[in-house]
């Protein structure tokens, strides 16, 4: 019975995942859950919880007008009037989670603006019917936030970005991936809005040029994240001025950005991918291997598909004491001899990579077997 009752108590339910049971909870659960935490409860994640609607979250508010952290990532059956719901009664809210949420629309953002002034952390990822006028409503009303994560948002423009610059000097963490219409005047008005800024993903967003990089090294000296997968304008030249002023570079995504050589090496930071960067040289990895910081930072670096680097890389790297892992996948110049000889001086270090076997010649007739270039595993 003393178990009964304290599992009744709503203070002892403050912070709720249902992400394990998501398959069982229909709206009801919430529904009763919410009677049962009422204003105790602070966070509850829902998770991928398909079942859920806006008839159990407009109750979930009612009662749990205390909420702060609210998950719905994944809950596709919910639409504007959950956050109508939220706007009306839960103005204590800060971080807010709808990825993936398709039927969220500029109307769900005006809600948010209006009723939940305290919201720092907006995840709206994959919600591709949001528009420039949604994030203009959202800032205007949410000027204090931190982390904006809209990934996949493909009908914004620069537009947007001009408001979010204007309207959050607070902002630390942005996601732009595959916002394809995104160019470097939104992008520059975002960096000179948000000098706070240490996050940037901007992956798959192929206008930008080097005028992203110079507009971040003038104004973002705290940028510790920087993905840029796919940028394939972006050059050695852009990353000089980038590398000459933010010095607290953590990670780095330079993924298939082709024009890529020697200098971005100097951008040195924790976890660095230069994988399908072809134009990256030996010279290039010694920049970075030479870094004022390598020697002891340097933990992983992805060199996938780099045909020109040698085993004198292998050479350049071998001073980095704090290198854990290294991907050398396609870069058909690296040899077993060089990955042991690295390995004598970082005996602790996980190398990936393959070696293609010798083609064996054709047999007469044509019934030899040939063999796939990538099936030794090391």
């Amino acid at each position: 019975k003393a178990w009964n009752v304290l599992a009744l108590d709503g203070s002892n339910w403050q912070r709720i995942d249902l992400f394990d049971f998501q398959r069982d909870i229909e709206g009801r659960v919430v529904e009763n859950i919410s009677k049962r935490c009422g204003g105790f409860l602070r966070k509850l994640s829902l998770r991928g919880c398909l079942g859920v609607g806006d008839n159990a979250l407009r109750t979930f508010a009612q009662n749990c007008r205390n909420i702060e952290v609210l998950n719905l990532n994944g809950c596709t059956k919910i639409t504007d009037a959950t956050c109508t719901s939220l706007s009306k009664f839960c103005s204590k809210l800060r971080h807010l989670d709808l990825a993936s949420c398709t039927s969220i629309t500029n109307l769900s953002l005006k809600a948010l603006s209006e009723g939940c002034p305290l919201l720092e952390q907006l995840n709206i990822s994959w919600c591709d019917q949001v528009t420039k006028d949604g994030i203009q409503a959202l800032v205007r009303g949410c000027g204090g936030l931190k982390a904006l994560f809209l990934k996949g948002c493909t009908q914004l423009e620069d537009e947007a970005l001009k408001y979010i610059g204007a309207h959050c000097p607070e902002l630390v963490t942005l996601n732009l991936q595959t916002c394809l219409q995104i160019t470097d005047d939104g992008l520059i008005t975002i960096c000179r809005g948000c000098h706070k800024l240490q996050s940037l993903c901007a992956s798959g967003c192929s206008n930008i040029t080097d005028a992203i990089l110079n507009a971040l090294g003038q104004n973002c000296p705290r940028l510790r994240i920087l993905e840029v997968a796919r940028c394939s304008q972006l050059t050695d030249v852009g990353f000089t001025t980038l590398a000459r002023n933010c010095h607290e570079l953590e990670k780095m995504d330079l993924e298939e950005c082709v024009q890529v050589g020697g200098a971005a090496s100097g951008c040195f930071s924790f976890s660095t991918s230069l994988s399908h960067c072809e134009l990256i040289t030996d010279d290039g990895i010694r920049h970075l291997g030479n870094g004022a910081c390598a020697h002891d930072r340097l933990e992983v670096i992805e060199l996938d598909n780099c045909p020109l680097i040698t085993d004198a890389s292998l050479e350049h790297l071998k001073s980095c004491h704090s290198l854990e892992r290294i991907e050398l996948y396609d870069c058909q110049q690296i040899t077993r001899a060089g990955i042991k000889r690295l390995r004598t001086h970082l005996p602790n270090i996980k190398v990936h990579a393959y070696f293609a076997p010798v083609t064996p010649p054709p047999s007469v007739g044509g019934s030899r077997q040939r063999f796939c270039r990538c099936c030794i595993i090391l």
